[in-house]
């Protein structure tokens, strides 16, 4: 996306915000066709399959501390190529059994290549975080009308439940520093399993009466 990938970053120089709007037109442009697939599904199943989808650009701090953490060097070329997560969009489910209509859609749409898939459903963080990740490539306009650059966006696909403990647990960690104590941080893991397992009841609840619906 850059022509000069090696230069050190500077998030108050242009080509820093010229990156940063490229990347906000991927999301915006993925999210679009979110919205499309949110409209169909409702259509097909007669309920909301997507609750909300939210979206946003992640800071130039931000940024630059996952980078200082995984040790790159601060160029544009590690940032365009490591760093996955810049663009973010967030769909959220009511039942867990929603989430693979969901990616079995983004798999088969045209304006997405899909980079990387991450199942944290079967497979939960140590933080006891679930969800399904998507990393996905748009290709965006970005100069005259034949110069198309492919953007990567981090799709999370969560459900209401999931997604409430890892927006308190995020906002837990900040007002801690990213420093929870090991109590407190084996009290998340319990919860979060919790929350798993209210999950998995409300979805056989919501199976065994989706036909009266």
């Amino acid at each position: 996306m850059t022509n000069n990938q090696l230069v050190p970053i500077d998030v108050k120089e242009k080509e820093f915000k010229k990156i940063m709007n490229i990347y906000e037109m991927a999301m915006v442009q993925v999210k679009k066709d979110l919205e499309d697939v949110k409209v169909g599904l409702r259509d097909y199943y007669d309920y909301d399959v997507i609750n909300n989808i939210n979206c946003r650009i992640k800071t130039p701090e931000s940024i630059i501390n996952k980078m200082t953490k995984k040790n790159y060097n601060l160029n544009y070329k590690n940032l365009i190529e490591n760093i996955n997560d810049i663009a973010g969009i967030r769909v959220v489910c009511p039942f867990k059994n929603d989430i693979p209509k969901v990616i079995e859609i983004i798999e088969e749409n045209p304006n997405l290549e899909i980079i990387e898939k991450k199942d944290y459903l079967n497979s939960p963080k140590k933080s006891g975080y679930s969800g399904y990740h998507i990393i996905a490539k748009t290709f965006v306009n970005v100069g005259d009308k034949d110069t198309y650059a492919g953007v990567k966006t981090e799709i999370q696909i969560r459900t209401m439940a999931m997604d409430f403990w890892s927006s308190a647990e995020h906002k837990i960690k900040y007002k801690a520093k990213n420093n929870l104590s090991k109590v407190d941080s084996n009290k998340m893991v319990r919860y979060a399993k919790l929350i798993n397992k209210i999950d998995n009841r409300i979805m056989y609840l919501h199976d065994k009466y989706k036909d009266n619906i």
